[in-house]
C-alpha cells in the first residue's frame, strides 16, 4: 500500500530524533544492562537499553526498537511519535562491525528482545503485548530474530510469542555489512542463513514491512520488501503487510513509519 498526504508529511517533521543520552525524563530509565554476565569493556559498554515507562498505568504494550547505521555505527535513541502515547518503549545499542563479526550484532538484538519479554511484566508491561522495530539495520535485526528462530532459542525463548515485527525500510536478503566482510560489493546479492528471507515459515507473527518510496529508497529497498512480502504469503504466512511512504525517502521515512505503526498497533489491538 502507497501511503501519500499531507498530513503525514506535517506529522513526520515532529518525528525527529530524540537522544536517550541527553533525556532526563520522568519514567525514563536509562542504562540497563541487558547482558548482566558480559566481561569485555566493549560488551559492558554497548549491551545497554533505556526504557521509556508511560505513567499511571499497568498492562501496556512495549515496542523494542533498534537504531541503524550499517551495522557500523548508531546510537540508541527514542522516536518522538512514541513519546506519551500510552506505551513502553525499549531502545537498545549492540555491537557494531569492524569491532565485532557478523553475527554478534544479531544476538544482542535477541538478548534485548529477550530481556524485555522475560522483564517488562515486572516494570508493569503486558508480556504479550511486545512489538519489535527497527530502522535500516534495526529493521535487518528486526526480520532476523524474528524469521530465524534460533537466535531466541538461545535466550529460552520464541519469536511467536511477540505480537508483531515491525521493521522499517531493513534488509531482507543478507546485510550488505556482512557482505562487504567477504569482499563483495554492495550489489553482489546473498542469501545464505544471513538473510531474513532465507527464513519463511508458517507462522501468526504479524509483520509489517514498511519502506520509503521505491524511486527514492536505498539500494532497491522497496523491492527487496516485496518480494519478502510476497514469498511470506506465498510460504504460508498468516498476517504480513507491507507499506510504502510516498514522497520519503531511506531516512525521512522514519517519522511516518513510527506514526504508521503506532496507528497499526492500535488497529491491530483493537483500541
Amino acid at each position: 500500500m502507497k501511503i501519500h498526504g499531507f498530513l503525514l508529511y506535517t506529522l513526520a517533521l515532529f518525528c525527529t530524533c530524540v537522544s536517550a543520552q541527553q533525556e532526563d525524563l520522568s519514567g525514563i530509565y536509562h542504562g540497563i544492562s541487558y547482558r548482566p554476565d558480559a566481561t569485555d569493556a566493549y560488551a559492558m559498554e554497548r549491551c545497554k537499553l533505556d526504557i521509556d515507562i508511560p505513567e499511571d498505568t499497568t498492562g501496556f504494550a512495549t515496542i523494542v526498537y533498534f537504531h541503524g547505521g550499517g551495522l557500523e555505527f548508531g546510537q540508541k535513541h527514542f522516536l518522538n511519535a512514541w513519546k506519551n502515547q500510552g506505551i513502553a518503549v525499549v531502545t537498545a545499542n549492540y555491537r557494531l562491525h569492524p569491532k565485532v563479526q557478523n553475527p554478534v550484532y544479531t544476538q544482542d538484538a535477541a538478548a534485548a528482545v529477550a530481556w524485555t519479554m522475560q522483564n517488562i511484566e515486572r516494570w508493569g508491561g503486558d508480556p504479550s503485548r511486545i512489538y519489535v522495530s527497527g530502522h535500516s539495520a534495526g529493521g535487518y535485526l528486526t526480520s532476523m530474530i524474528g524469521l530465524d528462530t534460533t537466535y531466541l532459542a538461545e535466550f529460552g525463548e520464541h519469536p511467536d510469542s511477540l505480537a508483531g515485527l515491525i521493521p522499517f525500510s531493513g534488509h531482507t536478503i543478507t546485510h550488505f555489512t556482512p557482505r562487504k566482510a567477504r569482499g563483495l560489493a554492495w550489489n553482489d546479492v546473498v542469501v545464505d542463513r544471513f538473510a531474513p528471507i532465507a527464513h519463511l515459515r508458517i507462522s501468526d507473527l504479524p509483520i509489517v514491512l514498511i519502506t520509503g518510496d521505491r524511486e527514492l529508497e536505498l539500494f532497491g529497498r522497496y523491492e527487496e520488501n516485496a518480494y519478502f512480502w510476497r514469498m511470506l504469503k506465498l510460504s504460508g504466512h498468516q498476517h504480513a503487510e507491507l507499506h510504502e511512504l510516498g514522497g520519503f525517502d531511506h531516512g525521512s521515512m522514519v517519522g511516518p513509519a513510527a506514526i504508521l505503526a503506532l496507528r497499526w498497533i492500535r488497529e491491530y489491538e483493537g483500541r
